[in-house]
């Protein structure tokens, strides 16, 4: 096949040539003469010539090609559409969670009584602009009605107050980072799967950090669990070093409700205030975000030595998160947390 065959070409640059050719030939140049110049067969633009003077330019457009005819139709791909979009599996009484291509199969098996392979399944979904992602786990007990009522009214309100106020916001929450924890993938030969040495003892850092929309970042490390005392102790150093008042949003743990906090609170004179997110909503606090960051992306992809590195590490990433106010700030950019921004 020769290299300016016009098999090769696309049928837009076919209608592209096709228009200029009419047109040079138009214009007084030699209808042998521009054929020659694309390459083509001297038949070739008389044909197009014939063809733009029976029907116009129009004459000349590139025609659909022809393709093998939808089983599906347009109804029945948006009810796909909207199906994978706004419910689960599980509400179209499936006992999977996941909308896989096996799972969009048997739905449209069992409401069209058409049936499809796997392939035709994904490329459909990619057509219709979605793309095979890994899910949030999400509580079936979080009542959506709160969510929506604490990020369209609650925190706005929290926000109006802490400005005539003069107060800080912080989000806190708390943490363990474990010396058995890694993230990232490593490159080797195919079909050899790399080992990571690491130390057999299995040991932990515990963590509480508050972090403020505009990019302040406090943290504690402590020995063993999370309980009421290095809580209180976490609060009374944020307060003591904070340069305002402090509006303190935490979830619903117990240590965050605990008597001893909210004897802290009111005996500051107005320098705590407490708010709570709603049940079962992480997702809603930033800090879960510089969980992430820690163990992810720098904790995660290290050899840890021992209990002693484990926290001298832990403690470097976070006095290094510190320094960088617009990084602090950019993890309120996260869509979940991007109201609190």
């Amino acid at each position: 096949m020769r290299e300016d065959d016009g098999r090769q070409l696309s049928h837009a640059t076919l209608e592209e040539i096709r228009i200029r050719a009419v047109k040079r030939v138009e214009a007084g140049e030699s209808p042998e003469d521009v054929i020659r110049t694309l390459g083509f067969s001297r038949a070739r633009i008389y044909e197009w010539l014939a063809a733009w003077r029976e029907g116009g330019i129009e004459a000349l457009r590139a025609e659909p090609v022809p393709g093998r005819p939808t089983k599906l139709s347009s109804e029945a791909i948006r009810f796909v559409y909207r199906t994978v979009t706004t419910k689960n599996p599980m509400q179209m009484k499936f006992e999977l969670a996941l909308w896989t291509r096996d799972m969009v199969r048997e739905l449209i098996r069992e409401h069209f009584n058409v049936r499809l392979s796997e392939v035709s399944v994904g490329r459909l979904l990619r057509k219709l602009g979605l793309s095979p992602q890994r899910p949030l786990a999400r509580a079936y007990q979080r009542d959506p009605e709160l969510v929506e009522s604490w990020m369209r009214d609650e925190y706005p309100a929290i926000v109006r107050q802490a400005k005539r106020c003069g107060a800080q916001i912080f989000f806190v929450d708390e943490s363990t980072v474990r010396s058995d924890y890694h993230s990232g993938t490593n490159w080797a030969p195919i079909g050899q799967t790399p080992v990571v040495e690491t130390t057999g003892a299995r040991f932990k850092v515990s963590l509480i950090s508050a972090i403020s929309p505009r990019g302040q970042f406090r943290f504690l490390c402590f020995e063993g669990s999370f309980k009421i005392a290095a809580y209180v102790d976490f609060v009374r150093r944020l307060v003591l070093n904070a340069d305002a008042s402090v509006f303190l949003i935490a979830d619903g743990h117990p240590v965050h409700r605990c008597k001893a906090i909210r004897q802290l609170a009111a005996a500051s004179d107005g320098r705590i205030c407490l708010f709570f997110l709603p049940a079962y909503s992480p997702d809603l606090n930033p800090d879960e975000l510089v969980w992430g960051y820690l163990k992810h992306h720098k904790i995660g992809k290290l050899a840890i030595k021992g209990p002693g590195h484990l926290k001298q590490r832990v403690r470097a990433v976070l006095r290094s998160l510190q320094r960088i106010p617009a990084l602090v700030r950019s993890m309120f950019q996260h869509p979940s947390v991007r109201y609190a921004a």
